[in-house]
């Protein structure tokens, strides 16, 4: 389970080995219209710095111990990422009612990058970047099937995506500013 503070926060969280017998007064649950959510679920209690504390369930995507799963401080100090086997949500500590669920499923990895005040999100074709305000951008499709990043040098995130048509990886470049692409690749994953 990864536990990453990377960004200031105005919360405390704990992430709970299972549900509480008896539920405190406030809890939420992440999706809202998850089926069977106990199976499996990340169950985090959460101190928000001028509220009461909640319970936030958050169901579990797959189960399998290659995806993320743990909880992330985000670029707005009252946010938390919290990823269930790939299921991932961002919560408002301040107003827990108010989330959004990333639309990849799975998310594929998390990744922080403070210095640019931007919380990453890697999925199966593509980047999606979380910043202060919510989504920052979105990369065109960059991969026909996974995604690798390499490093991150300046304002400039490098990786590779594997091409269907060559059988190889192709080499990227993601302007962490905008998202906009530079990429050798054919047609394929445009």
């Amino acid at each position: 389970m990864t536990v990453d503070n990377s960004f200031p926060r105005s919360w405390q969280a704990e992430i709970l080995s299972q549900r509480p017998l008896i539920l405190p007064p406030r809890h939420f649950t992440y999706p809202r219209e998850a089926e069977e959510v106990e199976r499996g679920a990340l169950e985090v209690l959460v101190h928000p710095s001028d509220a009461a504390p909640f319970l936030a369930t958050f169901a579990l995507g797959f189960a399998d111990p290659g995806l993320p799963s743990g909880l992330w401080s985000c670029p707005a100090p009252d946010a938390l990422c919290a990823v269930a086997g790939g299921y991932a949500s961002i919560v408002n500590s301040r107003a827990p009612e108010t989330f959004t669920a990333i639309a990849w499923r799975p998310v594929l990895a998390v990744r922080p990058l403070p210095e640019h005040n931007l919380l990453l999100f890697v999925g199966h074709h593509a980047l999606l970047a979380w910043g202060a305000d919510g989504e920052a951008w979105q990369t065109r499709r960059l991969s026909a099937e996974g995604v690798r990043i390499t490093e991150v040098r300046g304002h400039q995130l490098h990786g590779f995506g594997w091409d269907l048509l060559t059988d190889r990886e192709l080499p990227f470049t993601v302007d962490l500013h905008t998202g906009a692409c530079s990429q050798s690749s054919p047609d394929t994953m445009r």
